[in-house]
């Protein structure tokens, strides 16, 4: 069930069952045709909006009926029964006046904003829930691991404008990679110690303080270092012992940590956690900084850790790992909204250039032909399966397009000139012109006809977290190990869990059964930063006042999820909903459009028919267990009257991982 709740309300776990799930049917169908830009306000915003003009509205409303309200049953006024493969978690829209934390885990929420509360700075907050994280959802991200920023931090005197950074503290390959390394061994790209990149995570966290912290760094790191010493087990790393941790048991650096002794059994929820060794690493990190974990006697100790798993990690490689500033890539959204992402490695301009051509198909095609003579002598459901089957089919070949220019990204720095101009061009308008003339109306193409250069490279895992502060300044974090328990591999003297992320680069070899070879861009090279998906995505007013944050975890399916919340909040819904809904996703390869179950798991006309309209029009649908298959977002978000002062600041963190956010 979905409530809207402040931050001191519902605690985590908790859930007003009096709550519908999504706005009912009616309620949809009615704020369709009349909806307010969510992502400006929702209905208590008391600043009037006005309707998007053209296809823009068409497309909201076709595509967020098709993958929300059609959950339910037209004449039904209350929640339904949920997917068959289980209930969806409680989730909870967090409200207040100064600032907002959302993370994937309960408890690292509340660390980022008591540190908010403290005084600090959304850096102060953002780092501290960072660490926080890795040190509960060990399984998804943690200083064995590494990430990007988005950071938008305000002008001194108080203007709306801002500079927009982002601190790439990716993980490298180290110093002794070749291209050839994984060949004939692709597992030993995934498991075990020549899995491991460098580490850039604490680097990157201690940047981001320096810059623009405010806190002592002691203050911002001991919360985690309490944590790491006692804690209580929660529902996503309970579920996830259960389903990937196969392994532990045969790795006793891992069972004196996950498994109750008494037992024999993972531990469960509300159990106590304690990673001894990993507090004195942090709590020697709260100390010194970040130089006692990258030179000395814990360097020593991992290194030795990885090399005897089979590993290349030197001393050397730590030592000269640095952390890269850029700045952010910027784009247009509609109403004149400013939009901010991070550049190559990570996926950024792939949003960018979905966002233009939805854009364009919004304003450059004429409703007219949606409410011509032609739909005279059709009845309303055969109208709406219309609209929204055309809409749905144009959403996923936006995507197929976008994955197809995603083969074209890879680590600016060993990219020759052609290639940088090459990404470059991907999220300019006239790219997104050229690509809106190959959107066919009629039916979906084979691969080819997308155009992409290699193979699709898949990528997993990772968290990310979104916080702001009253003053406007707002830090999105995506960090990960890379798959679930990274490389499996961890050091009994440091506690650190270390990364797989050589996984994400991509290795020569035969063409797939599409006749595409793997990408040179993300060939192992020493010291280079595999490719990424991690997409955040700061929004501000026309004015330069900041509106939102969003950003996902998941490999792949980060762009198009960050995407369709964006696009559900243009629609009207608020934040929270906009994450709840369900999603759908294509990434050309598989040729598949993967579904949440909660789409189609309930018998109603227009969704039928809509399903059928889009495999006559050639799309193969496979569905996934909403709980597992999809990304995850997160989003914090100031609703602002006409004159950009704030009226509320929210937060949503994904029911999806059991993320609860937090507002004061």
């Amino acid at each position: 069930m979905t409530s809207v709740s402040t931050s001191s309300g519902l605690a985590p776990g908790e859930v007003d069952e009096r709550a519908p799930l999504l706005n009912s049917s009616a309620s949809s169908h009615q704020s369709a045709s009349r909806r307010r830009r969510g992502s400006l306000a929702a209905s208590n915003s008391r600043r009037p909006e006005y309707l998007l003009k053209g296809l823009l509205a068409l497309l909201c409303l076709s595509f967020v009926i098709l993958v929300s309200v059609l959950l339910f049953h037209p004449s039904k006024s209350t929640a339904p029964e949920l997917n068959s493969h289980g209930r969806l978690n409680p989730s909870h829209l967090a409200r207040g006046s100064r600032g907002a934390v959302a993370a994937e885990n309960p408890v690292c929420s509340k660390v980022g904003l008591d540190l908010l509360r403290k005084g600090g700075s959304a850096a102060d907050g953002a780092v501290g829930t960072a660490l926080c994280v890795g040190v509960l959802n060990m399984f998804s991200s943690g200083i064995g691991g590494g990430g990007f920023a988005l950071i938008r931090a305000p002008a001194s005197n108080g203007s709306a404008e801002a500079e927009h950074i982002t601190v790439d503290f990716r993980e490298t390959a180290p110093g002794a990679a070749y291209e050839e390394m994984f060949h004939g061994a692709p597992e030993a790209a995934k498991v075990g110690g020549l899995a491991v990149g460098v580490p850039g995570e604490l680097r990157g966290l201690e940047e981001i303080w320096r810059r623009w912290g405010r806190l002592e760094w002691s203050e911002v790191v001991m919360p985690s270092v309490k944590l790491a010493e006692e804690a209580k087990v929660g529902r996503e790393l309970a579920r996830r012992l259960k389903w990937l941790g196969s392994f532990i048991p045969e790795k006793p650096e891992w069972e004196e940590v996950f498994m109750d002794p008494t037992t024999g059994r993972f531990l469960e929820v509300g159990d106590t956690i304690r990673r001894t060794a990993y507090a004195e690493t942090l709590r020697q990190v709260a100390r010194h900084g970040s130089d006692v974990f990258y030179e000395g006697p814990i360097a020593e100790a991992m290194v030795a850790k990885v090399q005897k798993a089979g590993g290349i990690l030197t001393l050397q490689d730590l030592k000269d790992y640095k952390v890269e500033i850029r700045n952010a890539l910027q784009g247009v959204w509609t109403g004149g909204q400013k939009a901010w992402t991070t550049p190559a490695p990570t996926s950024g301009a792939i949003l960018l250039q979905m966002m233009n051509v939805l854009r364009m198909l919004g304003y450059e095609r004429h409703a007219d032909e949606y409410h011509g003579p032609h739909h005279g002598k059709k009845s309303p459901i055969e109208t709406q399966i219309e609209i929204e089957s055309l809409w749905t089919h144009r959403l996923i070949e936006v995507m197929k397009h976008g994955f197809a220019s995603r083969t074209r990204l890879g680590d600016p720095a060993f990219l020759n000139v052609s290639s940088l101009l090459e990404i470059s061009k991907i999220p300019t308008l006239a790219t997104a012109k050229s690509l809106l003339s190959m959107i066919d109306d009629s039916h979906t193409h084979p691969l080819e006809y997308y155009n992409p250069l290699f193979d699709i490279e898949e990528d997993h895992g990772t968290m990310h977290l979104s916080v702001v502060d009253e003053d406007g300044m707002c830090v999105g974090i995506t960090s990960t190990v890379n798959l679930i328990f990274g490389s499996q591999e961890m050091d009994r003297e440091t506690g650190v869990i270390f990364n797989d992320e050589m996984d994400d680069s991509s290795t020569p070899g035969t063409p797939n059964a599409f006749g595409l070879r793997p990408s040179p861009f993300n060939y192992p090279q020493p010291h280079k930063r595999p490719l990424s998906s991690i997409t955040p995505l700061i929004l501000e007013d026309a004015q330069g006042h900041f509106e939102v944050l969003l950003g996902g975890a998941g490999g792949s399916r980060i762009p198009t999820s960050v995407l369709q919340v964006l696009l559900n909040m243009e629609r009207g819904q608020n934040l929270s909903e906009a994450i709840e809904a369900p999603r759908i996703h294509h990434q050309l390869l598989p040729a598949e459009v993967g579904v949440e179950t909660t789409i189609f798991d309930h018998d109603d006309a227009v969704l039928m028919g809509v399903r059928d309209v889009l495999r006559a029009k050639g799309h193969k649908l496979s569905e996934t267990d909403v709980n597992l298959g999809f990304a995850v977002v997160q989003g914090v978000q100031k609703i602002l009257d006409s004159r950009g002062e704030v009226l509320e600041v929210r937060g949503a963190s994904d029911s999806r991982k059991n993320g609860w956010a937090e507002a004061y």
